[in-house]
């Protein structure tokens, strides 16, 4: 049996909003509870045999507002099935209980990459995380850096947030990239909006318009092929932005191509470090110069003590805390 319990407003306060998260975002959740100078509400999370779990709340919440913290990326720990389920499990309680209003706060949202048909009867999985979210009776859903944002905003229909990191990682990098010659770059196609976003506030953080580029990427039967880089790096600080990590080879290849253009220095940035093994070799010798990342998603131990080298995390968990500050107390930071 795991218990998690943690200090929360009076019950007696219906204008408090309440906080929850299950065990496995409980430390992100904390770091944003901290930043909101409010701590999360009482709960009670247990294991079963054969992999079953419940959750519930140790306070009253009739009639209250709610926010849950979960992200939902599989790990070492638990599955992203696993997780997602708990998730909705929770807020299924919470709306017995008398909750009046649930948003779910989730980082990293599991499926949001299966977002559309490329084969004959493929599912489209992103839509169907929707409807259960909807049916466990979420009301409203914050998420960071979706893969597709036209695919997110199709599949939901209830009010949703779309945060982005890129502010995060451009006061990171604005510090060491002075007064160089940078390149934002994209290391796909289909990652062009999003890096040209990145761009455009970078470049308001150095005061200075800055360069775009961006990789050639095919995929066929999950072999990736093409090495072509399109834009001028040569002698330039590259910033590769992409939504998520994983394996790292797609992004590999796009630092091995800036390199052979010429790059100053490689820079990787990605709000979502999924990693898997494999991508470790991103920050070997012919991979990244480093590597930024997010807390969306607890980093896996064998990355561990790469933090303070090449890796750095750039937490988003103000960015979360200031999200939740506007929905439930509007205008209270101005």
């Amino acid at each position: 049996m795991a218990v998690a319990v943690a200090a929360g407003p009076p019950a007696s306060d219906s204008r408090v909003m309440m906080l929850f998260a299950p065990n496995h975002s409980a430390a992100f959740a904390r770091s944003v509870a901290e930043l909101l100078d409010h701590p999360l509400s009482p709960s009670e999370e247990r294991e079963f045999d054969g992999g079953e779990h419940k959750m519930r709340p140790l306070a009253d919440v009739q009639g209250r507002n709610v926010c849950v913290i979960q992200s939902t990326c599989g790990d070492a720990q638990a599955s992203a099935n696993d997780k997602l389920c708990r998730l909705l499990f929770f807020v299924g309680a919470l709306k017995d209980a008398g909750a009046k209003h649930v948003t779910a706060v989730v980082p990293y949202l599991a499926y949001a990459r299966k977002d559309r048909r490329t084969q004959p009867r493929d599912p489209v999985t992103t839509r169907y995380v929707a409807a259960m979210f909807e049916a466990a009776g979420i009301d409203r859903v914050v998420v960071l850096d979706v893969h597709n944002e036209a695919a997110f905003d199709n599949a939901f229909r209830c009010p949703t947030v779309r945060l982005e990191a890129a502010e995060v990682f451009a006061t990171a990098l604005a510090a060491d990239l002075g007064g160089k010659s940078v390149v934002v770059a994209s290391p796909d196609v289909g990652g062009v909006k999003r890096a040209q976003r990145m761009r455009e506030i970078l470049a308001r953080q150095l005061g200075r318009d800055i360069d775009f580029a961006f990789v050639e990427k095919r995929r066929a039967r999950g072999i990736v092929s093409g090495h072509a880089l399109v834009g001028q790096v040569e002698g330039s600080e590259v910033v590769l932005y992409d939504d998520m990590i994983a394996t790292g080879t797609t992004i590999l290849r796009a630092a091995q191509a800036a390199r052979r253009a010429g790059a100053a220095h490689v820079y990787v940035a990605a709000p979502h470090a999924a990693f898997a093994p494999a991508a470790m070799q991103i920050i070997e010798d012919n991979g990244a110069d480093a590597l930024l990342v997010s807390d969306s998603i607890a980093l896996a131990p064998a990355f561990s003590s790469q933090v303070g080298e090449r890796l750095r995390i750039c937490s988003v968990a103000p960015l979360i805390a200031r999200t939740i500050t506007e929905l439930f107390h509007p205008g209270a930071g101005d």
